[in-house]
């Protein structure tokens, strides 16, 4: 049985681990309102680019479609992006998109396809370097940004741009976690080369209008398509950073809580520690006066 002392130390010890999660739950609190508010903002812009890309491409076929939206016609090398958190302290946040894009990538090997890695973020290259350490082509780090902004978009942007350019790649597809609520984030997966409207995103109802474009589609695209991967990319990047505060607050509530459980346990074990010992030290002072 453990001495006063040492229930004591450990009660300590909980408490200020207590007060270090209920700091981290305040502050990922606050942390997520702007995150949310900047997700949630970008949305409408993402959308609307999306149905404007769904409508030009509809007017675009074959060899006239850009190379970003025809891709290579091939779908051998797939690149799967994987954006996750550069820090823990939040659940299974992390677990959850890269549990996804495992998914994905075993699909694809076992489909024969070649699968290239490129990890957004230390703790999906961490936890996908077990399984998959020799696909791993490249690892980007945005620790330095303190706010998700359309720079650290335009990186992811350019790595990807610069692989294709390569031939590194015939598809890529990008996992991230869509923020629904606090309690909620969806892992998602959407194709980014050969580019691609999300589900559920189609061409605008022109009710019988015809319009016509000046340049063509195609030249319009070729403005329009580099813009529109770095504009998913930053709504990839916002929806992860919302997801991530939301996760980390529900994960630090319930440390606290659990810390609060654990003090409540200790306490009452050294209370009736301590009233053992002076139950002890009782008897023995009445045996020794029976004694004398």
């Amino acid at each position: 049985m453990p001495s006063l002392k040492e229930f004591r130390n450990r009660i300590a010890s909980v408490k200020s681990t207590q007060k270090i999660t209920k700091a981290m739950q305040m502050v990922a609190a606050a942390k997520l309102k702007r995150a949310q508010a900047s997700a949630e903002a970008a949305r409408p812009y993402a959308d609307r680019m999306a149905r404007v890309i769904a409508n030009l491409a509809a007017a675009v076929k074959g060899d006239d479609a850009p190379a970003l939206l025809r891709g290579t016609g091939k779908d051998q090398v797939q690149l799967v992006v994987v954006m996750t958190s550069e820090r823990g302290l939040c659940g299974g946040f992390n677990t959850q998109i890269v549990r996804a894009a495992r998914e994905k990538i075993s699909e694809l090997i076992a489909a024969g396809k070649t699968v290239k890695i490129l990890a957004v973020g230390k703790k999906g290259r961490d936890q996908l370097r077990r399984l998959y350490g020799d696909r791993i082509i490249g690892y980007i780090d945005l620790s330095g940004f303190r706010n998700i902004s359309s720079e650290a978009a335009q990186i992811v942007g350019d790595k990807i741009n610069e692989l294709y350019a390569a031939g590194e790649f015939d598809v890529a597809t990008i996992f991230f976690s869509r923020f629904k609520s606090v309690i909620s984030q969806v892992p998602t997966a959407l194709q980014l080369i050969p580019a691609k409207a999300p589900e559920g995103v189609n061409p605008p109802d022109l009710k019988g209008a015809a319009y016509e474009y000046e340049p063509g589609e195609g030249e319009i695209l070729e403005a329009l398509l580099p813009r529109y991967m770095n504009g998913q990319i930053l709504q990839a990047l916002l929806e992860n950073q919302a997801g991530f505060f939301g996760a980390q607050m529900s994960a630090m509530d319930n440390a606290t809580r659990n810390a609060g459980d654990m003090i409540k346990k200790l306490s009452l074990r050294y209370n009736r520690q301590r009233q053992a010992n002076i139950t002890k030290e009782l008897i023995e002072i009445i045996s020794g006066a029976e004694a004398l």
